[in-house]
């Protein structure tokens, strides 16, 4: 079996779950499984340039299609992104690379909504009157992928936050919260 996150709504905590891949592609990897709402995440390191990338599945987005990805991911703001395939996940990756920072919603290879915030990928240079407005259009391109999480990218950047239990994704893996170590993707106890 594997850890998997489980997202609890409206709260920064998580708690963790064991549980058998329900679906592995040709090579073996497991695969992010919307109908299960199993979905594959990410925190990419992108401060020092070490390539640390972590990964794991988390349930509870409900995303049904596309990925989206933020710079905003509380305590370190590393990339982190949560989808339901590994090219909508990397198309989101990318285009923050390339806007400098910020929140986004991928679908099909395409951006459906994008915040830049390239001020250290946490703010804007735009004022709340034109920002508003795109992260209102980000929450309504989540939704549209399937989440019913009132704030996505809230939940999204508590993810990777170490010391909130129960389980979180930093850019070095899993860190079960309560022990205060890391901890593989793949259980093997009893």
């Amino acid at each position: 079996p594997m850890r998997v996150i489980n997202v609890v709504p409206d709260q920064i905590v998580t708690t963790q779950s064991l549980e058998r891949p329900t679906k592995v592609d040709d090579q073996g990897f497991v695969q992010a499984d919307p109908d299960t709402d199993l979905l594959k995440i990410a925190v990419i390191e992108r401060h020092q340039a070490t390539g640390n990338v972590g990964v794991g599945f988390v349930r509870g987005f409900g995303l049904q299609r596309g990925a989206i990805a933020s710079t905003v991911a509380h305590d370190s703001h590393n990339i982190i992104a949560v989808g339901t395939n590994d090219a909508d996940m990397e198309k989101a990756v990318r285009q923050l690379v390339l806007s400098q920072g910020g929140k986004i919603v991928v679908e099909d290879g395409a951006v459906k909504a994008l915040l830049p915030l390239p001020i250290g990928g946490l703010m804007s240079r735009k004022g709340l009157a034109e920002v508003a407005p795109e992260k209102q259009a980000l929450e309504e391109a989540c939704r549209r992928l399937g989440t019913s999480l009132p704030t996505p990218f809230m939940t999204l950047s508590f993810l990777a936050l170490p010391v909130i239990p129960a389980l979180k994704l930093t850019d070095r893996g899993l860190v079960d919260v309560g022990r205060f170590d890391f901890v593989p993707l793949f259980f093997e106890g009893k």
